[in-house]
């Protein structure tokens, strides 16, 4: 059995939710899946569509991009995964998509404000979009400069990648990420709702006021704190 099997398997499986889950179109979407003892990750094949996709075509990267082992070309968003692998040690899968509501914000260049308590069960800031990349970035290694973007962009913000497990690119889409494949795809899909959520609360009220600061400390803290109680 292939040292690479059970990330082939995840990466696969994470890719499979994606269309599922209503969070992409044809192939504009990719997951993969890392093996740190291995300092590898598995990641979908560029331009395979998805019902063709099997564990077996995942392709095996390691952290400063560079192909291991597969026969097809991995995604052309692999420099941007191996960027936050190697500079982010404790996350294992990262899902970048172009779902609608989300990719629209992306395209507004505006954080998804946390307008309810929904948002603020999974993190207490709005979620951020990194701006616009300069010129000189975008005509290099663009998409090593989009993980470098990313990066930088929740540092100047002040937030930890731990805690807050989501990032819009400007003009680009979202990005997830989690300590395994199953929560970042699980992030991508919360983000996508959230984004969704806002833009309806918006359209219903274009003065809607930010969410009480007592009630984004209650209902992060119940599910997330030290004394949480949600959940079994």
């Amino acid at each position: 059995m292939s040292k690479y099997k059970n990330i082939q398997e995840a990466a696969f499986e994470a890719n499979r939710e994606l269309p599922k889950l209503g969070l992409i179109i044809f192939n504009f979407g990719n997951a993969s899946a890392a093996d740190r003892n291995l300092g590898v990750f598995a990641i979908k094949p560029s331009g395979v569509p998805y019902e063709d996709l099997s564990a077996e075509k995942m392709v095996i990267v390691d952290f400063e991009g560079k192909t291991v082992k597969g026969k097809l070309r991995p995604s052309s968003d692999t420099s941007t995964h191996a960027v936050l692998y190697k500079q982010w040690e404790k996350i294992g899968g990262i899902v970048h998509t172009h779902s609608l509501y989300a990719t629209a914000w992306a395209q507004s260049q505006r954080d998804i404000p946390i307008y309810g308590t929904t948002h603020a069960d999974h993190s207490v800031v709005d979620i951020p979009c990194a701006p616009p990349m300069n010129d000189e970035m975008i005509l290099g290694n663009y998409e090593y400069q989009t993980g470098l973007q990313i990066i930088g962009h929740l540092k100047e913000k002040g937030l930890s990648y731990e805690e807050l497990e989501m990032v819009l690119v400007a003009n680009h889409g979202p990005f997830t990420w989690g300590e395994s494949p199953e929560q970042a795809v699980y992030n991508s899909a919360i983000l996508e709702s959230l984004a969704q959520m806002a833009y309806l609360t918006e359209q219903i009220n274009s003065n809607a006021p930010r969410l009480k600061e007592a009630l984004i400390n209650k209902h992060f803290e119940r599910k997330h704190g030290p004394d949480s109680y949600y959940g079994q």
